[in-house]
């Protein structure tokens, strides 16, 4: 028989007693769950618009209160923006405010709010988890700290007025020949932005709390000038001298130089500076009238022709020419006014000359006199010779380049008392009077015989209005319409060195002799000449003139007759069979009659003219 089936009493016990116990845990459970229902309802009626119990705000407990006296509650915990310390500090300089004046608040109806809201935010399930936390748990809730940066930022405005300085450069200037300066001062500026982001995370944090005020600092170019004023009193302690070669030089007293520096700051990182100069108009005015003095021109060295050796022998050395750069000279004065220095040299362009002291005959093309001319001069007088010795003087050693032209006029310059001549004769218009230089003709024609002998192209010449006794002297005299005068600067004598040598000048008086020799080397040119002679005229009869300056019964001739006539040189130049110049030379002479002085009470012949006063 077939027993695994049977019934068994004891299986149906255990069911029986199992189902009772499982009925048992699902109405604990049920209970459970509708007491907790029960609970949240009745808590929620309970505690309506209250905190529920275990809700706190930074460890104040605040279950049970409604609003109003969460508020009040939370008013007397917190009393930080109003009793907090807030210490500014500026170095030795402090400055307290109450939080509150910064813009610090707390909203107690927005923490009450929260407070009251824990527990009632959410679906049903949300809420009672809260509830239930916050009762078991608890619920902290921070509290909420307000910083109103406007009222923060307005409040540090008023500070910076206390605190703000502009920046001030440092000055320094001249009383007379005393500098005087003044202290810079370092701007500060309150950083209002970067003092609120600082003030940020204390405050929210209810901290009483000392900060150091931030200061935007603006320091000047130049804080102190004293350095730069040290250099100008030195300056200022005696001259300064502008120097030159060959130039006293221009001194400046320390009440001139006062007068002429100018100060201008100069802005430049990482520290600026007083740039101390003089200024250059000041300084140009001074300089421009010493420019004739200063500056020279370049002139080739001056030799004598050794005819026993073929060589040049050096008479005068070369003069570099310079010319005074101003701006230059300005600039370089003010480059170094700091220096200490009270000596400054001017600055000029070189101009180096042609010819050096160490030319060669054999450089220049020099070997042999190529035309030698001489002209006398018995009877002048010593303010005559001295005329004719200052002008011959200038010419003596000259040398003329290759193609280039002699002008008379630039070699003499100025003919004046001041460059060693003396009054003589002259002849001015239709008259020979007294005037400076006479006697500079004789040196003219010379001259121009000399040129005209050597075969030379002439380029500018001019007759005197008469025949001058001086130039039909002597052995060799070529006669009338061969003469040359010059008054300077309105009548010139030119001619050209139309060689390929240097022509070098050589003139010598010897008594009353003016000996004048070209050097150069011959290109074998040959000169011939011829003159014609017409329209006579016979001197008029001598004039007699007063003069009171003479005793009685004294005689003076101060004129010397000369027949009129015209005359007409022709040259011919030629080399190699070649014609180089063909010269026509036109000379219109006036009749000149003698002219004689005659002391107050002379007695004088019947037939003579005198003049009439």
């Amino acid at each position: 028989m077939d027993t695994s089936h049977a019934f068994n009493p004891s299986e149906s016990k255990i069911l029986r007693a199992a189902s009772a116990v499982l009925m048992l845990v699902i109405t604990v459970i049920l209970v459970a769950i509708l007491g907790l229902f029960t609970y949240f309802l009745g808590s929620r009626a309970f505690y309506y618009e209250q905190a529920f119990p275990g809700v706190a705000i930074a460890g104040v407990d605040l279950g049970g209160m409604d609003r109003n006296e969460i508020k009040n509650v939370l008013e007397d915990a917190f009393p930080y923006p109003l009793t907090g310390t807030i210490l500014l500090t500026d170095n030795d300089r402090l400055w307290q405010a109450t939080p509150v004046e910064l813009g610090v608040f707390m909203d107690f109806g927005a923490m009450a709010d929260l407070a009251i809201q824990v527990g009632r935010t959410g679906n049903v399930f949300d809420r009672m988890e809260s509830q239930i936390l916050a009762w078991f748990n608890g619920h902290q809730l921070p509290p909420l700290v307000i910083f109103d940066h406007i009222i923060g930022a307005h409040y540090l405005y008023g500070l910076s007025q206390e605190i703000d300085q502009p920046t001030v450069e440092a000055t320094i200037s001249l009383n007379g020949t005393s500098v005087e300066t003044t202290l810079g001062q370092v701007g500060r500026r309150l950083n209002i932005p970067a003092m609120l982001s600082t003030l940020e995370a204390p405050v929210t944090a209810m901290m009483d709390v000392e900060i150091p005020l931030i200061l935007d600092e603006e320091p000047p170019s130049v804080l102190d000038a004293t350095s730069t004023a040290e250099k100008v009193e030195i300056l200022l302690q005696e001259p300064i001298t502008l120097t030159a070669d060959g130039y006293e030089g221009l001194s400046l007293s320390p009440s001139e130089v006062a007068s002429l520096l100018r100060f201008e700051l100069v802005d430049e990182p990482p520290h600026g500076y007083f740039d101390v100069s003089m200024d250059p108009v000041g300084l140009r005015s001074l300089l421009e009238p010493l420019i004739t003095d200063l500056e020279r021109k370049e002139s080739n060295a001056r030799f004598i022709f050794n005819d026993d050796t073929g060589e040049l022998d050096l008479l005068e050395p070369a003069v570099v020419g310079r010319t005074l750069v101003l701006d230059e000279t300005i600039h370089a004065i003010n480059d170094s006014i700091e220096s200490g220095e009270h000596e400054f040299e001017l600055v000029f362009d070189l101009h180096q000359p042609e010819v050096g002291d160490d030319a060669t005959s054999e450089d220049l093309g020099i070997s042999e006199p190529v035309s030698v001319v001489s002209t006398y001069f018995s009877g002048s007088s010593a303010e005559r010779i001295q005329n004719i010795r200052t002008a011959s003087s200038a010419f003596h050693g000259l040398l003329i380049p290759p193609g280039e032209s002699l002008s008379m006029a630039d070699v003499l310059g100025d003919i004046s008392l001041d460059n060693g001549y003396a009054e003589a004769l002259i002849i001015f218009g239709d008259k020979t009077i007294k005037g400076v230089g006479g006697g500079v003709c004789q040196v003219s024609t010379t001259l121009f015989r000399t040129a005209f002998f050597g075969g030379y192209s002439i380029e500018e010449r001019h007759p005197h209005a008469y025949r001058v006794g001086y130039y039909e002297q002597g052995p060799g005299s070529p006669g009338p319409g061969l003469d040359a005068t010059v008054f300077v600067p309105v009548v010139d004598f030119v001619f050209t060195n139309d060689t390929p040598s240097w022509l070098l000048s050589e003139t010598y008086i010897y008594g009353n002799q003016l000996l004048w020799k070209f050097y150069s080397t011959s290109d074998n040119r040959t000169v011939e000449w011829s003159r014609q002679v017409s329209n006579k005229v016979d001197a008029p009869k001598p004039l007699y003139k007063e003069n009171p300056d003479l005793d009685e019964g004294e005689l003076k001739q101060i004129d010397y007759e000369a027949d009129g006539m015209d005359v007409v040189v022709y040259r011919t130049v030629t080399l190699n069979g070649s014609i180089l110049h063909e010269d026509t030379i036109k000379t219109h002479y006036l009749p000149w009659r003698e002219i004689w002085e005659f002391g107050p009470g002379t007695e004088l012949p019947d037939d003579v003219k005198v003049e009439e006063r």
